[in-house]
């Protein structure tokens, strides 16, 4: 009797195993099919509304433009795996937010950028990594193409449009250079240009050693990938206060994403 039971559950647990890898094939080919479906089907409006709701800088956009945003948005949620951590699921919202973010930020780049990164990890909060001993509000894995953030301080960065502070843009900005870096075919950047970009981070890295910068926080130093991406976060929360300050790196910063945020429409 006991050897026919675990029979029964070894069964019954292939079963469930099989369902699950069905199941899985089912969302990775669903994912795959982003990009047609994302031209052929009419955009939400569920989408449209949370846009145009909590969103400023599609606000800010031309009726043509929008359009646009929206299909980007569009197809970032269909293209990506989006994975709760300590949550039981991320709300539609949260996913057409984040997608937003990341838009925002390639909005003058070609279709479908982050293709690297297809896995978006959402903690409710900061979380602790057992890897470096602290909290973290979000980080970037290109070795399994993942991008985690924490959903309430992704939230914070949007409250506070003006402080320069935005782990969405700031997260999508990482993930933006390494995939350009990992790109063998086509950059997403000139990579003359960003080179130029780089030089002008490191003298105003070597500066601030003197005299700290009104535009450039201090954590921007610890490499050139968090100057990229601190730079970003002031690009799009600070433009008129950057150009100002820095116009040789706002106007590279500019070409580098097709896109200057003082002059959206």
């Amino acid at each position: 009797m006991e050897s026919v039971v675990i029979v029964l559950i070894i069964v019954v647990l292939a079963m469930m195993r099989y369902a699950q890898h069905i199941k899985h094939g089912y969302q990775y080919v669903d994912r795959q099919a982003a990009p047609v479906k994302a031209k052929v089907l009419p955009v939400p409006q569920a989408y449209r509304d949370i846009l145009q709701k909590y969103f400023k800088y599609y606000q800010a956009l031309s009726p043509s433009a929008k359009l646009t945003f929206e299909r980007k948005v569009t197809l970032f949620v269909y293209s990506k795996q989006f994975i709760p951590r300590m949550i039981d699921s991320i709300t539609l919202e949260a996913k057409v937010l984040i997608a937003a973010s990341a838009v925002q930020l390639t909005f003058g780049l070609p279709d479908h950028p982050l293709q690297h990164f297809n896995k978006i990890l959402v903690y409710p909060n900061d979380y602790y990594s057992g890897i470096t001993k602290r909290y973290h509000k979000g980080e970037v894995n290109p070795r399994f193409g993942i991008i985690v953030l924490s959903w309430q301080s992704f939230i914070d960065g949007y409250i506070n449009p003006n402080d320069a502070f935005n782990v969405g843009l700031h997260e999508m900005a990482h993930a933006l250079r390494l995939e350009s870096m990992m790109r063998e075919e086509s950059q997403v950047f000139d990579e003359n240009l960003f080179d130029t970009f780089d030089d002008y981070a490191d003298h105003i890295c070597l500066q601030m050693e003197i005299i700290p910068n009104k535009i450039i926080r201090p954590y921007a130093c610890t490499n050139r990938h968090e100057f990229f991406s601190v730079a970003v976060e002031n690009f799009f929360e600070r433009p008129a206060q950057f150009k100002a300050e820095l116009p040789e790196v706002y106007g590279i910063l500019g070409k580098l994403l097709r896109q200057d945020p003082l002059n959206l429409k």
